[in-house]
């Protein structure tokens, strides 16, 4: 990415608006005070307990996705990855580094990182991804409404541009449209729900490349309006109906209920799923007609 971009990319978020967010399900807790700070430790600190790990499905997914979609007949130079309510970054240090997301759990409820000012974790975190990025590491832009945990994504350089820009009541601002024309894979592991078809559709019209999509999504949460705008635009969504992706524990009996609940009215059987005390997920993989798997 140019400088010029990452300059305008500077004001977004400085104007970026900071309200609430709404959660993906009825009776799912909300941790909205850990997803906008400074830097990723108390997101990190608080989801520790409840053994957070869908990201860690994602690497493996994305990584491939990235490798195949690079593939593409006329395909040109790495792969532009848009990855969609990007937080801090995880998912592009996964993406992009040598590292495991319970090394990143270590990394960040560590003593050592508790004891660091902003600052100087961020000047310990240039170095700690540098060391660990793979050669064919790919651009990365991230997109989100928390201007604070994009700061900190590109202060550490684990995205080469951002954008905090809601797309469910705002069109996407030019350099925005211009960034999404050379993204080849949009990636998601926790955002549906908070995002919805206006997100997608938004974007995808933006594309210029053959675009690709690949979500995570809580079977508490409905696909289907987003799969529909999908296909609108020549994308056939496929999943695996029989395999499931865990997210986290549950927090409280409570949001165990209720996650119940929504499965049982989506059709659902919780058994031995969500039944047993996590959220699961399903991954959803989107790709032009024709190229399908």
């Amino acid at each position: 990415m140019t400088a010029g971009r990452t300059g305008t990319m500077q004001s977004q978020i400085a104007n970026a608006p900071t309200g609430p967010r709404r959660g993906p399900a009825s009776g799912k807790t909300r941790f909205d005070d850990i997803y906008d700070q400074p830097d990723p430790r108390a997101y990190f600190r608080r989801l520790a307990p409840f053994q957070y790990e869908i990201p860690h499905h994602g690497q493996q997914v994305f990584r491939r996705d990235r490798s195949e979609r690079g593939k593409l007949p006329g395909a040109a130079g790495p792969v532009t990855v848009l990855d969609l309510c990007c937080s801090y970054g995880i998912n592009a240090a996964l993406l992009n580094h040598r590292l495991t997301l319970a090394e990143l759990f270590a990394h960040y409820t560590s003593p050592a990182a508790l004891a660091m000012s902003r600052a100087q974790l961020v000047d310990h975190d240039r170095e700690f991804y540098a060391a660990r990025r793979l050669p064919d590491a790919a651009p990365v832009i991230g997109l989100d409404t928390a201007p604070n945990a994009l700061r900190y994504a590109l202060d550490v350089g684990l995205l080469d541009a951002a954008y905090a820009e809601n797309l469910e009541h705002h069109p996407p601002s030019d350099e925005l449209r211009d960034a999404v024309a050379e993204t080849g894979l949009i990636t998601v592991t926790g955002g549906i729900g908070y995002i919805s078809h206006r997100t997608f559709d938004a974007l995808l019209r933006c594309a210029r490349e053959p675009l690709w999509v690949s979500a995570f999504v809580l079977r508490t949460v409905p696909y289907e309006e987003v799969a529909a705008c999908l296909d609108g635009h020549g994308l056939t969504t496929r999943t695996d109906r029989r395999r499931t992706y865990p997210q986290r524990l549950f927090t409280s009996m409570a949001e165990q209920r209720g996650a119940v609940e929504q499965v049982l009215l989506a059709g659902e059987d919780p058994a031995e799923l969500e039944a047993e005390g996590r959220y699961h997920t399903r991954l959803y993989q989107s790709r032009p007609r024709g190229t399908a798997r």
